[in-house]
This record gives structure tokens, sequence and C-alpha cells, in this order.
């Protein structure tokens, strides 16, 4: 078996690997695409899973737009055709209900600072009976699955982290009350905006909205002076000029803005916001090449501004 399936969608995590893969290994890589708002699109799919596939990767939801993809009914396709199934479950994971012995999931990696832990650590779910090469050789912990002295610290942050989460696990309805209300009160106060993802399954924290007309690093540069935190694009690829792999796969609007939510969030934060933005995109739009580089986003605001209001996690 000597290719691999994956999404258009995935973290570069995921996209980047493949490509070394295809390049040093001739690996052959399946990039199945997805529609204007974010899903899989199955019959590309169910073409590309054929016996010479060794392994598929598709994450549970997407950091960017928060589309949630059907993964247990994709693992199941793929072991229909003898294929392990990987799921990064980075974003999904304290958000979502996940079990797993019912289903054909072989493998599912995650992340503490996604649910309030410590960077630097994380954790790979492998299915009893899996074959696992381990990719950093040298001394046997982990059960010789990876080398090195374990970050103890790390894990019991980690621990503690995923027992809060299912703790505060009802929080994820407030949280999807504020994010449609962020949501909506931005599409009715400003003209020309849209949200990108899946309109009904969508992580419950996430909001990804294009504004037409505005460069997506331009907002979140005047909303930081105001001690807003936002991004464009993905959290993880903030302060980089290139365009989102994403919603280019998408075809969606460049000026896209993502808001993450939390259960440290309020009202007070949604209102600060519905406050501010209409203001800031009637200003933007009529500058000319607005957030070009930043350079509306220079014209219109050129002083610091208070601390707070939404956090976008890393």
């Amino acid at each position: 078996r000597t290719e691999i399936v994956t999404s258009a969608v995935e973290h570069p995590a995921v996209l980047k690997l493949c490509a070394h893969l295809e390049k040093t290994r001739g690996v052959k890589v399946h990039i199945i695409p997805v529609d204007h708002h974010g899903r899989l699109d199955l019959d590309a799919y169910r073409t590309a899973l054929t016996p010479q596939v060794a392994i598929v990767s598709i994450m549970w939801a997407n950091n960017e737009t928060g589309t949630i993809f059907p993964v247990v009914k994709l693992a199941d396709l793929a072991r229909e055709v003898g294929a392990l199934f990987h799921t990064d479950a980075v974003q999904a994971v304290g958000r979502l209900p996940i079990e797993l012995k019912s289903t054909a999931i072989d493998m599912l990696s995650l992340s503490a600072h996604k649910l309030h832990g410590p960077k630097g650590i994380g954790a790979l779910y492998v299915r009893r009976g899996v074959r696992f090469s381990s990719m950093i050789k040298g001394g046997h912990q982990e059960r010789d699955r990876r080398a090195g002295t374990e970050n103890t610290p790390g894990i019991v942050g980690l621990g503690m982290a995923a027992e809060l989460a299912l703790k505060f696990m009802d929080e994820t309805k407030r949280i999807k009350w504020l994010r449609d209300r962020l949501e909506n009160g931005i599409i009715q106060r400003i003209p020309n905006t849209s949200i990108n993802g899946d309109p009904q399954e969508r992580l419950p924290n996430t909001a990804n909205i294009g504004f037409e007309g505005i460069e997506g690093d331009a907002i979140p540069i005047v909303l930081s002076r105001l001690g807003i935190a936002c991004s464009a694009g993905s959290a993880c690829a903030s302060g980089s000029l290139e365009p989102s792999h994403v919603l280019i796969a998408m075809n969606a609007a460049c000026g896209a803005v993502r808001f993450s939510l939390s259960r440290d969030n309020g009202e007070d934060d949604v209102d600060r916001v519905l406050e501010v933005l209409p203001a800031i995109t009637e200003k933007l739009r009529a500058v000319p090449s607005a957030g070009l580089c930043g350079r509306g986003a220079e014209q219109l605001h050129s002083g610091p501004g208070p601390s707070g209001t939404i956090a976008d996690e890393p």
C-alpha cells in the first residue's frame, strides 16, 4: 500500500508531511476537495479509497472555519478497503462529545493548548493492535513510540485540562449562543458580509466572517489595538501575509476574519466587538487598498487601545 488520502483543508502539520512523503518516498497522495462551505466531497473521497490506500487522515473539525467532518462515517468507508484512519481532533476535543470505541477510527491526535492546557504537549490515541513505528529513535519511553524524557508537568497539565473540559462541556451551549449573537450582529450591522463554513455542522466557538472589499489583515490589526484578539484566517498563521489555503479551497472571500470564543467570554465581549466593528469596516472600505500589508489599518488607527475582550486561542 503506497497511497494516502487527505483533504484540501487539513492543517499544515498534515499537508506538509504528505507533500514530504510524496517527494521523498514516492507515496501517492489524494487531496480531496471541499465545497464552498468547506464540506468534504464524499464522492471524490469514495473514489480515492482503493486497496492501495495505506492510511486516511481527515480532521474532525476545521481550525479556520469550524466545519465539522463526518469522521465516523469516513472511518467506516476507509476500513472497508483495509486502510487505517487518523483524525486530527485538535479543534474538536473539549468542544464536541467524542467516543471512539464504537468507531473505526484508528488514531486520533489532540493538543492541550486548544482546551486551556499548557503549550508543547499533546496526545496520540492509537487503537490497540495498530502497528506504530516511532518517529524519534533513542530511548524506550512511551513503550518505544516516542524517545525522549517525558514532559511530566505538561502531561499533568493536559490531564487536568481534559478533566476541566469535560466538566464544563455544557458551556458549549452558551458559547454557541454567544457565537451566533456575534455572527448575527455582524451580518445585520455590516453590509456585504458572510459566514464561512457549514451553516449547521460547525464548532460552537468558531466564527469565520468574510468582509467584501477589505483585505483580511486590516481588521485584526485595528481590533488588536482595541484589545480584541482575532485573526485573518487561521490563528496559527497570524502574522503571515500568505492567503489561507482553507479559504482558497472553499473559493471564499479574501477578506476573512476568525473569532474564537471560549468559556471565559461573555456577552460584554461580543457587545464590544459589535460596538466598534461597523465603524472600522466602513472606514477601511473607504481607504484605497485597505488592509494591504496593513496600510488601511495604519491610516485608520495609529494609537494603542485598551486591553480585554474576545481572546483568540492560539
